[in-house]
């Protein structure tokens, strides 16, 4: 049988207090709706219908490609919502599935699960549902002479609200059946809106119901801390994953990775290390203590301490920091380094090529085998546009020099210290740009004496 999908997302989730779609919410840096979608597996895209609400535009980009859509335009509940996603959803389906978007826990294996026990058993109708200490404000799952059925818990009186099996919000319905029944459910309940549970009771046919094996995988989402609840799940599911891979992690609840981070086997991460983005860390690599990594890329070999990394490149055998800053647009070639409060921002750093401390390259190219002393700045912006500063291989530059672009630095040049290079140094030179040294002899002790005199004068002045 066609097996389909009704994505519930119409739920406005004024209880995350934000201005941002509840479903658009970030989890291990992607939108919660993909990870409810991703639960679906294999069911084609073009045969699962996501209902959204009136923010239904600022959802939609983030959807995948083929992908069928509703609008639920008055909020009138699950049952609305499902009417809708009938409407919309591909005619040759037959076992329709029906889950919120608001529960990025549920996985593949659930769904496959659920839609195979209901197929098995050819019911009209399966819901899965959980075992929780506390139901909160759940609906509780009721199981008695009439069948299975759900009452809300805000409809529920304190019998029910005793009960400890739950609604999960994941459905496997026969199409006809369902399509049949919802048309009936009205709104005569606490909050006025139509419930999709409310099917149970008056669709033709058997009724099941399913058991999760994991509670947690059917969280829902309704507020800021239960978004910080699934996160420390998915964020346990992913570094579980990276450790099996044979990365280590000395305290894995220290790290946090998202989605789509990919590390290589016998690197270590430190505590305090942020992987977000599409980041890709290479074998043994030592990241840590205290990173972040932003859509960027780091080769074997590598160590980072205490640095921030975003959009750049990073080769093999590559040392960064601590306290460095790599800025958008840095590469770095094998065997580099950027020390101690370093900040590059554009910049190329050839192979084995050094910028030890305290330094600012920003839109520069620099060669390999070229050592940066400490204190060197490039001077890349003249308060109207950005210029480029260009210094190549083998190249020694002084402590506290200003490169002022534009500028080049010849192969195997060399910079005094302290200078302010406006020009070009051609390849072998020595720029050297500062004043003369001239020393004064016996300047501190005449310096004091004047200083005695005049102490003196304001002493006996203030006597007279």
């Amino acid at each position: 049988m066609s097996v389909g999908a009704i994505v519930l997302a119409a739920g406005h989730g004024t209880r995350m207090r934000s201005r941002l779609p509840k479903v658009l919410h970030p989890l291990a840096g992607r939108p919660m709706i993909l990870w409810a979608l991703d639960a679906l597996g294999g069911i084609d895209p073009a045969s699962v219908v996501v209902v959204l609400g009136p923010e239904g535009d600022e959802v939609k980009p983030a959807l995948p490609a083929g992908m069928r859509t509703g609008l639920q335009e008055v909020r009138d509940g699950t049952g609305g919502a499902t009417r809708i996603g009938l409407e919309v959803l591909d005619p040759a389906v037959s076992t329709v599935i029906v889950m919120c978007g608001d529960t990025p826990l549920v996985d593949p294996a659930l769904v496959d699960a659920l839609v195979a026990d209901h197929q098995r058993s050819a019911r009209a109708a399966t819901m899965v549902t959980a075992i929780l200490d506390d139901g909160g404000s759940y609906g509780r799952v009721i199981r008695d002479h009439r069948g299975v059925r759900v009452v809300e818990a805000r409809d529920a009186d304190q019998d029910q609200l005793a009960v400890r099996e739950i609604n999960a919000g994941l459905f496997a319905f026969d199409r006809a059946a369902l399509a049949e029944a919802i048309v009936q459910v009205g709104s005569d309940n606490a909050q006025g809106e139509v419930y999709l549970p409310d099917v149970l009771p008056i669709i033709r046919g058997q009724v099941g119901a399913m058991v999760a094996p994991d509670a947690t995988v059917v969280q829902g989402i309704n507020t800021r801390a239960d978004l910080a609840e699934c996160e420390a799940v998915m964020q346990d599911r992913l570094r579980h994953d990276l450790m099996i891979g044979g990365v280590t992690m000395p305290d894995p609840s220290r790290v946090l990775v998202d989605a789509g981070v990919r590390v290589g086997q016998d690197t270590t991460l430190w505590p305090g290390t942020v992987l977000r983005g599409s980041t890709v860390i290479g074998e043994g690599c030592d990241i840590g203590p205290d990173v972040l990594v932003h859509d960027s890329a780091i080769g074997d070999g590598t160590r980072v301490v205490s640095a921030h990394v975003l959009s750049s490149q990073v080769g093999r055998g590559c040392t960064v920091g601590p306290f460095a800053y790599l800025r958008p647009g840095v590469t770095m070639e094998d065997g580099s380094k950027a020390g101690t409060y370093v900040e590059m921002k554009n910049t190329r750093l050839g192979e084995r090529s050094k910028v030890p401390h305290l330094s600012y390259m920003g839109d520069a190219d620099i060669g390999s085998d070229t050592n940066i002393g400490a204190g060197n700045i490039t001077a890349n912006y003249d308060g109207f546009r950005k210029h480029s500063t260009s210094v190549g291989s083998g190249v020694k530059t002084g402590s506290d020099c200003v490169l002022v672009a534009p500028v080049t630095i010849g192969d195997r040049a060399m910079t005094g210290a302290g200078s302010i290079i406006t020009g070009d140094v051609p390849e072998g030179a020595l720029g050297i740009a500062r004043a003369r040294q001239q020393n004064i002899e016996g300047f501190t002790a005449k310096a004091e004496a004047r200083a005695k005199r005049a102490a003196d004068s304001d002493s006996e002045a203030g006597t007279g």
